[in-house]
């Protein structure tokens, strides 16, 4: 059953509620995706209708930005601020405070608080899920942390240089320049949690190493951060070289999306295994992200669930095939065996 809830705003500040709507009103847009409701404006006066809980997220998110509205909001400050109003009422831990040029960035949902304290607590973390949750940028502003915390004495990020539809061979350049393209989100994480300059003067130093996962064979990492993104693209022999390489003072994050595996047609992801093997491993946390983490536009939220919903249907398909056609042949032999 919908509610309609009325919200209002006194005394009257102009100028804030502009700030709460946002240009266009596309603040006000992005709390209807975010909880699946309608928001309508006289002045000072907001009508809201919807599901009833989602009816009083959106109360609570009105009142939450019109708070903060004494100053600019970004769409970015809106967008974070629902994800952590989404997540209201379930159980946070103290969120690990991070040693980065972003002073607030920190875990916006619960599982995001795991993961940050299952890198710090552990020498091998996995992060799996949907795009969106996180899960790069997270363990890039860990590496981070630990190494301005002098905790370690490198940065070394790499990925799998698989195609997701292109070839490599078609991009123009040497190898270093064909595989740059795969590593740019690295880059991007780097430059706005470090500063331009600086990620550039830890690169001259080879302080901070960026490499396709094929040039780790053969190397034994020592006092480093290491991170595996895109691992779902590994084979399971790529993963094992990778894990094997982890040496003394070392932390390793390993960060994938099973329902984004580009690799040929009946191989078998490295990452995939990697969980059913390492499960029970001691020293080794895994933190499996869902939808409720993604913490982009509110519709990737939605894209994610229709997928995965879609992928579920035509699992079920392709299950009563199978019941449908074992049932067949019973009938069949039952009938020869008369």
């Amino acid at each position: 059953m919908a509610k309609t809830l009325e919200v209002f705003f006194e005394p009257v500040d102009n100028a804030r509620l502009a700030r709460l709507c946002g240009v266009l009103d596309e603040n006000l847009r992005q709390i209807e995706n975010a909880f699946d409701i309608t928001v309508t404006r006289r002045g000072e006066q907001f009508t809201l209708h919807g599901h009833p809980a989602q009816v009083l997220r959106g109360e609570m998110a009105l009142k939450h930005f019109y708070a903060r509205a004494e100053n600019d909001l970004s769409l970015d400050d809106v967008q974070l601020g629902l994800i952590e109003i989404a997540n209201k009422g379930e159980a946070v831990a103290p969120a690990p405070v991070l040693m980065t040029r972003r002073t607030e960035l920190h875990g916006r949902t619960p599982r995001q608080v795991e993961y940050l304290k299952h890198i710090q607590d552990h020498d091998i973390t996995f992060g799996i899920g949907p795009a969106g949750t996180g899960k790069t940028y997270l363990a890039v502003a860990s590496a981070v942390d630990a190494f301005e915390r002098d905790l370690v004495e490198r940065i070394i990020l790499t990925r799998p240089a698989v195609e997701a539809g292109e070839r490599l061979g078609f991009l123009p350049g040497d190898l270093a320049q064909k595989v740059d393209p795969y590593l740019r989100p690295l880059y991007d994480a780097l430059y706005d949690l470090m500063g331009f300059d600086r990620v550039g003067k830890l690169f001259e130093r080879s302080l901070i190493e960026i490499a396709p996962l094929a040039f780790m064979r053969g190397r034994t990492l020592n006092n480093a951060f290491i991170i595996l993104d895109e691992a779902q693209n590994t084979t399971p022999e790529q993963m094992k070289m990778f894990l094997t390489r982890i040496g003394f003072g070392a932390k390793a994050v390993v960060t994938g999306d099973l329902t984004q595996v580009d690799l040929a047609r009946g191989q078998r992801s490295g990452l995939k295994e990697a969980r059913e093997v390492l499960g029970e491993v001691r020293g080794i946390a895994f933190t499996e992200f869902r939808k409720e983490d993604v913490v982009r536009h509110p519709l990737v939220a939605r894209i994610v669930e229709a997928y995965d919903n879609e992928a579920a249907r035509v699992e079920r398909a392709k299950a009563a095939v199978r019941a449908q056609k074992q049932q067949d042949e019973g009938d069949q032999n039952a009938e020869s065996g008369e």
